[in-house]
C-alpha cells in the first residue's frame, strides 16, 4: 500500500498570469511546479499554505479559495494535493527553495516541463481562464 503525501500549493494569480516556478533541488529538481509544500500533522491546510509560501517565497498570500484537489500516483507515492487561488498580499517575494519563476500566461504553461501532478491542473486553469 503507498504512502499518501497531503500538500498544498499555491496558484498565485495576477492578471491573467500564475507564478510558475522551478525546482531547485530534490527528486524533481528542474521541473515546474506550483509553491507549496507538505501539511504538517494537525496543520490546516490554509496556515500550511501560508507557512509554505513564506519558506519559499519569503512573501505573504491571500487565500482567495479552494480551486481543485489533485490526486496523483507516482511510482512510490500517492499525493493528494490542494490547490488554493491566491494573490500576493505585496508585490515582492524572493526565491529561497527554487531555482528560477516567472509570471506565466497561458501560452507560456503549455511550453514547460511540469512535475506530473501538476500537468492536468495547467490544463483545467486555461480551460477556466484563470490564465489566459
Amino acid at each position: 500500500m503507498r504512502t499518501t503525501l497531503d500538500v498544498v500549493s499555491a496558484l498565485i494569480l495576477e492578471n491573467g498570469t500564475v507564478l510558475a516556478a522551478q525546482r531547485g533541488h530534490g527528486a524533481f529538481a528542474g521541473k515546474w511546479e506550483f509553491p507549496g509544500g507538505k501539511i504538517e500533522p494537525g496543520e490546516a491546510p490554509e496556515a500550511a499554505l501560508v507557512r509554505e509560501i513564506r519558506e519559499e517565497l519569503d512573501a505573504d498570500i491571500e487565500i482567495d479559495g479552494l480551486y481543485r484537489i489533485v490526486e496523483h500516483d507516482y511510482e512510490d507515492f500517492r499525493l493528494r494535493m490542494r490547490c488554493y487561488r491566491t494573490r500576493l498580499a505585496s508585490p515582492t517575494f524572493s526565491l529561497l527553495e527554487h531555482r528560477s519563476a516567472f509570471w506565466a500566461d497561458a501560452e507560456d504553461l503549455g511550453g514547460l516541463d511540469w512535475v506530473e501532478a501538476d500537468i492536468d491542473l495547467v490544463e483545467q486553469m486555461k480551460r477556466d481562464g484563470l490564465v489566459r
